[in-house]
């Protein structure tokens, strides 16, 4: 057992909870920031329907394919 599981096993069971929520935290911490740079190759994706839509009715239009 490593010195950091010693010091947690000598917490009270909720300030076991709270390390446990803090490790997860910085866990998805990191994650988020492996995920790189934006990528914008979907620029112009619509580009086809600007005759059709205004930019404004597109921007509805997309939140309508997203499900929003």
């Amino acid at each position: 057992m490593t010195a950091i599981e010693e010091q947690i096993k000598q917490l009270p069971p909720e300030l076991q909870q709270e390390v446990q929520d803090f490790v997860q935290f910085l866990l998805e911490k990191k994650a988020r920031k492996r995920r790189g740079k934006f990528r914008f190759d979907w620029a112009g994706a619509l580009k086809d329907l600007g005759d059709e839509y205004s930019s404004v009715e597109l921007q509805h239009k997309a939140l309508e394919w997203w499900g929003a």
